[in-house]
């Protein structure tokens, strides 16, 4: 019961640390609302770092988006998200009003996805917040599944008006709730029933035509050894490392609830497959889990509960891509010692989002929201070499400095060829004296979405040093970049540039 027992108290500190994610805390704080240990807390903080679901900032401890992979796991794993999110999308579309999807979660309700529309006042609901059932109207439609249809009349903040139907499963069973949310300076309660309700019902209708459907993959059958047949305990090789801080029975519990994350859930024999690990050992995460209420059991086979979405989902959801990519570029000032920045393109510009300076007497003054012409930098070189080349056209080039390119003609030969490295390096283009290095940000489809740079003056380091000592570190900072980005906006997420940079975000 020890394994068992290190998973609950890693749990414990992750859930102090989601309740309030926006309030710095250290290891000390996080005794005192565990009741644990400062030695047990300091392995805990060890492991769940070294696993990247936390980041330590000096001595404060904050939450990192790879956390997000528990939730993930649940929402895709429930397969109520990717079966009613089209409809939903459509249906927000359709009425131009914010829509929202929930599931029971023991006395409230919590919500698993939303489409939102861009308004001065919009609603500030997330994936992965939990309100009370008797609170909204997806709660109330849960709470009375035999009506069909409850309206929220400002009964969660005053001026908030919702109508929701709850959305039945094959067996009959309400499993989620569809709302319909907007503000009374557009709708009152009567008048968004009216406007909303007819098409909300053909939605819920559409969605359960969707649930009646087979799922697209059959379960694999469960074996009959209970042994590891193809997923690899990575916790073992992390123990051999890291010696007695690292709590390997805390690594697999949670490698176990990510490998349950599977449509109709997963066997015992499923999840050790997954992970590498003896049945018995995922036997034990499972109890714990269930004892926790993360886990049910479904006949032979376990599947996660909406409680998961607890552990920082919502807040990690939430985060805007300036928050997601700084503290990357704080770590790689930190390595290099010198200034790096991420921006992105817009229009024939770049503009800064997120910068960490070195400091200096003679530094590179940049702030964020600066605009350069792309043609004339490293990062936007990197992020012209993902246009077609007939974007690059229309871009007028004229000489920043005495070094700079002279014509058109060049740009595409010079993108061309960035494209092929995989990299820009500009050497006192834009500036006498200043040389910068970039590397492109991905998402999930290949698309570069944005860039990070580092640079310097001319005196510190020359063409060749930057390419043989910072290349690989800024490598290596876009690919866990790109990482953070997919767990918070998709895998396939491209990112909304021009809102982005309207936002200033």
């Amino acid at each position: 019961m020890e394994a068992a027992g290190t998973l609950e108290r890693g749990l414990a500190v992750l859930r102090v640390l989601a309740d309030d994610p926006g309030r710095p805390m250290a290891a000390t704080d996080l005794v005192r609302a565990t009741g644990l240990a400062r030695s047990a807390v300091d392995r805990v903080l060890a492991t769940l770092t070294h696993l990247g679901y936390l980041r330590l900032d000096g001595r404060e401890v904050r939450l990192a988006p790879r956390l997000m992979e528990l939730g993930e796991a649940y929402l895709a794993g429930g397969g109520l998200r990717d079966a009613l999110s089209p409809p939903a999308a459509r249906l927000a579309e359709e009425l131009d009003e914010s829509v929202s999807l929930a599931v029971p979660d023991g006395e409230g309700v919590r919500f698993i996805a939303q489409f939102t529309r861009r308004r001065t006042m919009s609603v500030a609901f997330r994936v992965g917040d939990l309100l009370p059932v008797g609170r909204c109207a997806a709660g109330l439609a849960l709470l009375d599944p035999a009506a069909p249809w409850a309206v929220d009349d400002q009964l969660v903040e005053p001026g908030l008006v919702a109508v929701a139907v709850p959305v039945r499963d094959p067996d009959g069973r309400a499993v989620g709730a569809v709302s319909v949310v907007s503000h009374t300076s557009r709708h009152t309660a009567d008048g968004l029933r009216a406007h909303a309700l007819p098409r909300l019902r053909a939605t819920v209708t559409e969605m359960e035509t969707a649930l009646a459907r087979p799922p697209l993959s059959a379960h694999r059958n469960e074996g009959s050894d209970g042994g590891p047949a193809g997923g690899v305990d990575r916790s073992r090789v992390a123990k051999q490392e890291l010696g007695a801080g690292y709590l390997q029975s805390l690594a697999r519990g949670l490698a176990v609830m990510v490998a349950l994350g599977r449509p109709g859930g997963a066997t015992l024999a499923d999840a050790s497959r997954a992970t590498g690990q003896p049945r018995a050992t995922v036997r034990r995460a499972v109890q714990a889990l269930e004892r926790l209420g993360y886990v049910a059991a479904r006949g032979t086979r376990f599947v996660l509960l909406p409680k998961v979405l607890e552990l920082g989902y919502a807040h990690l959801s939430g985060l805007p891509f300036r928050a997601v990519v700084q503290p990357h570029l704080n770590d790689l000032v930190a390595r290099v010692h010198e200034s790096a920045s991420v921006a992105v393109l817009s229009g024939e510009d770049i503009v800064y989002l997120a910068r960490r300076p070195t400091r200096r007497i003679m530094s590179v003054d940049i702030t964020v929201g600066t605009r350069f012409p792309a043609y004339a930098t490293s990062m936007g070189r990197v992020l012209l070499a993902d246009l077609p080349e007939e974007r690059l056209d229309a871009i007028a080039v004229k000489p920043l400095s005495s070094h700079t390119i002279a014509t058109t003609a060049e740009l595409k030969t010079v993108v061309r060829q960035v494209a092929a490295d995989g990299y820009a390096l500009v050497d006192q283009e834009l500036e006498e004296g200043v040389r910068s290095l970039a590397v492109p940000i991905r998402d999930g489809s290949g698309r570069v979405v944005a860039a990070v740079n580092v640079a310097t003056h001319a005196s510190r380091a020359t063409p060749a040093d930057l390419v043989r000592d910072i290349l690989p570190e800024l490598r290596e900072t876009a690919a866990r970049m790109a990482a953070d980005l997919a767990s918070v906006h998709g895998p396939a997420w491209n990112g909304d540039l021009r809102e982005v940079v309207r936002l200033g975000r």
